[in-house]
């Protein structure tokens, strides 16, 4: 089974159901090493690279989001 289908079928389940499966799945996160953890932040920095590169994405300056969540914390 791919994570394709996976996702599929968790997202056809009641809601209690996902929310306990989201639970679990967020907990085993818990289990990963300092490699593990550096190696997931490396494909996702890899990602928005790609992202970025592509045009699918458009960069933000520092202050700007500082200034929007600050204005949400008011």
């Amino acid at each position: 089974m791919n994570t394709e289908t996976i996702r599929r079928e968790a997202l056809s389940l009641p809601v209690q159901e996902r929310a306990e499966l989201a639970e679990q799945l967020l907990s085993s996160l818990d289990a990963l090493s300092e490699a593990e953890i550096e190696q997931l932040w490396l494909q996702e920095a890899a990602r928005r690279a790609d992202e970025l590169d592509r045009g699918l994405a458009q960069r933000i300056p520092a202050d700007n989001v500082r200034g929007q969540a600050q204005a949400m914390l008011k």
